[in-house]
Formats: C-alpha cells, sequence, structure tokens
C-alpha cells in the first residue's frame, strides 16, 4: 500500500476528519489487516488563511508547496491538500513541486458526471464560491454551477469561519443553510448541493439537507484510498 501524504490544518477539524476516515476505511476495507501509513503537515491556518485573504499566491503557494516537499521526503506517494480552498493554488504548487496531486475540485466533478446531476448548487468559503477553482472542472464537463447570491454568500462564509472551523455546530446555521438552498432550488432547479468546503460535512448530510449533497471531503477520501491501494 502507498503511503498517503496530507498538507492539514486548514482547518484542524477536516485535517481530523481525513485521519479518522482514511484509516477506519482501509482497515475495514482490507478486513482490518491494514490501515495506512500517513503523514501529515499541518500549516498555520491562521497564516494561510491571511495570504488568501489578500491574494498573496505567490507566498500561498510557496508556503504549500514547502509543505508538499517535506511530504514526499517523508516517502509519501499520494498527496494531497485537505482543504478545498488552498486549490485556489493548486497548479502553482503542481509546478513548483513536480508533484502530481490528488485534485479536490476534480474527483469531485467525476462523482457529480457518476451521479448525473446537470446543475448543481455549490457552497464553500467566500473564496471558493467567488472564483472558479472548484467550479472549473465541472463547467467543463458541462455541468451547471450555481452559487448562492451575495448575501446568502457573505453569510455562509461567517458561518464557516466563525463556528465550523473551530467544530461550532448549531442547529440555527443549518436552518440557516437549508434556507439558502431552498432558495437556490426555487430560483435554480438546482439538483444537488456540493459541499465545497471541507468542513461543511461537519453540520449538511444526505439525512439533513434538502437535496442530496455531495461531500467533498467523502469523495476525496474514496479516491485517496482507491490510488493508496492500486
Amino acid at each position: 500500500m502507498k503511503k498517503i501524504g496530507l498538507v492539514g490544518g486548514t482547518g484542524p477539524e477536516s485535517t481530523i476528519m481525513y485521519y479518522k476516515e482514511l484509516n477506519s476505511k482501509i482497515d475495514k476495507a482490507t478486513g482490518g489487516k491494514n490501515m495506512p501509513e500517513l503523514s501529515i503537515e499541518s500549516v498555520n491556518f491562521r497564516k494561510a488563511w491571511e495570504l488568501v485573504s489578500t491574494k498573496q499566491n505567490k507566498e500561498l503557494a510557496d508556503y504549500l508547496s514547502e509543505k508538499v516537499n517535506n511530504l514526499v521526503e517523508s516517502g509519501a506517494e499520494i498527496i494531497a491538500l485537505t482543504a478545498a480552498t488552498m486549490h485556489i493554488v493548486f497548479d502553482e504548487i503542481e509546478k513548483n513541486t513536480k508533484v502530481s496531486l490528488v485534485s479536490i475540485p476534480k474527483t469531485v466533478c467525476d462523482e457529480v458526471i457518476e451521479k448525473g446531476y446537470k446543475k448543481v448548487g455549490l457552497l464553500g468559503t467566500i473564496f471558493t464560491m467567488e472564483q472558479d477553482f472548484m467550479k472549473k472542472d465541472m463547467l467543463q464537463a458541462g455541468i451547471d454551477v450555481i452559487v448562492p447570491d451575495k448575501v446568502d454568500r457573505e453569510l455562509i462564509a461567517k458561518r464557516i469561519y466563525e463556528e465550523l472551523e473551530l467544530g461550532i455546530v448549531k442547529e440555527s446555521t443549518l436552518q440557516e443553510f437549508n434556507e439558502i438552498i431552498r432558495k437556490m432550488q426555487s430560483a435554480h432547479g438546482i439538483e444537488a448541493v456540493v459541499l465545497g468546503c471541507t468542513e461543511l460535512p461537519l453540520i449538511l448530510n444526505d439525512e439533513n439537507c434538502l437535496l442530496p449533497c455531495l461531500d467533498s471531503v467523502a469523495i476525496h477520501i474514496k479516491k485517496l484510498i482507491k490510488l493508496a491501494q492500486d
């Protein structure tokens, strides 16, 4: 089995999910015979978020590239970022490191195609919703990607940063999110919702969401497991 390397800490809650799920799912898949060798390079979340917020993309790419190279030196063969927002500099990291990373947007796009959806809603950080890095693969595949209106985008971003990144899950926030999803369904006819921030699965899932959820963490983890076992 190939060693997995994760750039984590962006944020800590999703990094914990990756660690726990990779171990438990591989253990189950191998009948209790194997758990993965795994390295995590945990970044300074506040530093990374400041670089994203101030559009210091070169500095962000250099910072994350250093972490990827550390994972390579640790012997990791399957390497991924554990935050969708950090994919804002995905191409630059691959150029800097010469490493083929396992992309969250690409694996999510493949899942959307497999499920047969033609129009999906996208929730995430303000950067994920307003920029193209999470949408690009889906748009190129002919899938319509709808984001909430500006006021709702700002509300979602606030709840992610002030609550979910800190592991705080509120019923009131779930209700707010479902109301936003209802409006997107009514106005645009979306068929499913892409959880484009790796903290969103903390609060939204198929059981409590108005529409089917495409959980970017679960989808990404499934791909990492497949690649590690190939």
